[in-house]
């Protein structure tokens, strides 16, 4: 049996920081949520105002970011965006201190957040793609998506056990830390990065805002993806509020019940990041993204008929553990194929593009969503969303655009053992 294929020194640390960052995000999830409750005595529109507004308003301002970025070095760009997460977060347990914290201020942190996350992933996606040679871009992804899937199952358990014991901010200060370490493993890194190609213009002008955007739109493989992608997304994020208030308020689950029906399935996106890379050296690229994007939009119907006790309690589980599994596959490959599809000169416009629309469709869906679950209950809005699920796959790509750009299949044979 082969052993796991070393990636490099310096993949190493950039996989180290990004799987502190990662533990720290997931044991702070929700923090600012249960903050605004328990801190503040904040209400329902309140906390989905939280939820929607943060993320939607970073994407905005993030866009920007993206031709500056373009033109400079991305570990620089990346151990800042660290940086300016570290400080923001920080100055909620200072302002909690000094009895000083204001929703307003949340909600200012969770934009500077947002907007810093999506600098960072599209900087690190260009890095990356620069750090590794094509073949190897796969069985990167699939580390990175199976720390994830490692750090969302063990990550809120442990969380909510932190706030119950030591008070509400303190995964916001131990998410804060894991910026900072982030930032200490980019610096290992070393500097040896290419320095880009500097424009002859230093303004930025309103095409360049565009780029991202115009690539994803007129490449024949990336716009299905792209698409389908923003409604998959949105349409799973958008159930899981109804699904809380099923479980918790009418079915009368307890929390950690609830918990555990989200953390369990969890190994599925473990068990689908491990077989990405063999399932591509076998199948190629496309059928798997194929097939797993389908599979993906079967699982969420299943959720309307949650029922009470142990028996919807496995029910939830199944769903999820199927789903899950089938995102662990599509997502490393899609990242993957997203990469290879882009020129080194427009990866960052091009990521930036992708998650800022994503995280703004996301967050204008569930905010729908609720309404909806409001007006007709939320097992209706779990079984529409479930239902919309399914036509989902007509969105897909119809035609096979990896012929001749799939490395994968050859040199992935070495990880597909031990990897």
């Amino acid at each position: 049996m082969a052993g796991r294929r070393s990636l490099g020194r310096r993949f190493g640390w950039l996989w180290g920081a990004y799987a502190v960052s990662t533990a720290g995000t997931w044991l702070a999830f929700d923090a600012f949520a249960l903050i605004a409750v328990l801190a503040l005595d904040a209400g329902p529109a309140q906390v989905s105002l939280l939820a929607a507004m943060g993320p939607a308003v970073g994407a905005a301002v993030s866009v920007p970011l993206g031709p500056w970025v373009e033109v400079r070095r991305k570990r620089p760009v990346m151990m800042t965006a660290d940086l300016v997460r570290c400080a923001v977060l920080l100055s909620i347990p200072v302002a909690f201190a000094l009895g000083r914290l204001t929703f307003g201020q949340l909600l200012l942190v969770s934009v500077a957040v947002a907007a810093a996350d999506i600098t960072f992933n599209a900087a690190a996606g260009a890095f990356l793609k620069d750090l590794l040679p094509r073949q190897d871009l796969l069985v990167a992804n699939g580390r990175f998506e199976a720390t994830t899937w490692t750090a969302s199952m063990v990550g809120p358990p442990l969380g909510g056990a932190a706030i119950s014991l030591l008070g509400p901010v303190t995964t916001v200060v131990a998410d804060a830390v894991s910026y900072l370490l982030s930032a200490f493993g980019l610096r290992a890194i070393g500097d040896a990065e290419k320095r880009p190609v500097q424009p002859q213009s230093t303004v930025t002008r309103p095409g360049d805002l565009l780029e991202g955007w115009r690539h994803i739109l007129t490449d024949p493989a990336l716009r299905p993806l792209f698409f389908n992608s923003l409604l998959v997304n949105s349409l799973i994020m958008a159930a899981s509020p109804p699904l809380l208030i099923l479980m918790v308020d009418d079915l009368h689950f307890a929390p950690w019940q609830y918990a555990l029906a989200f953390a369990v399935p969890c190994t599925g996106g473990l068990l689908g990041s491990r077989l990405a890379p063999r399932l591509v050296a076998r199948h190629g690229r496309y059928r798997v993204l194929l097939t797993a994007g389908v599979l993906r939009a079967c699982w969420s119907i299943g959720l309307a008929f949650t029922g009470p006790g142990a028996p919807g309690l496995v029910l939830v589980m199944l769903v999820e553990f199927g789903l899950i599994t089938c995102c662990g596959v599509y997502n490393p490959v899609l990242a993957t194929h997203r990469l290879d599809r882009t020129p080194t000169g427009r990866v960052t416009r091009t990521l930036a593009a992708w998650s800022a629309t994503g995280k703004a469709a996301t967050a204008t869906v569930t905010a729908l969503w609720g309404v909806l679950a409001a007006w007709t209950g939320p097992r209706s809005a779990i079984a529409l969303a479930g239902a919309l699920l399914l036509l989902t796959p007509l969105l897909l790509p119809r035609r096979d655009h990896t012929r001749g750009t799939d490395p994968e299949r050859a040199a992935v044979a070495v990880e597909s053992d031990g990897g």
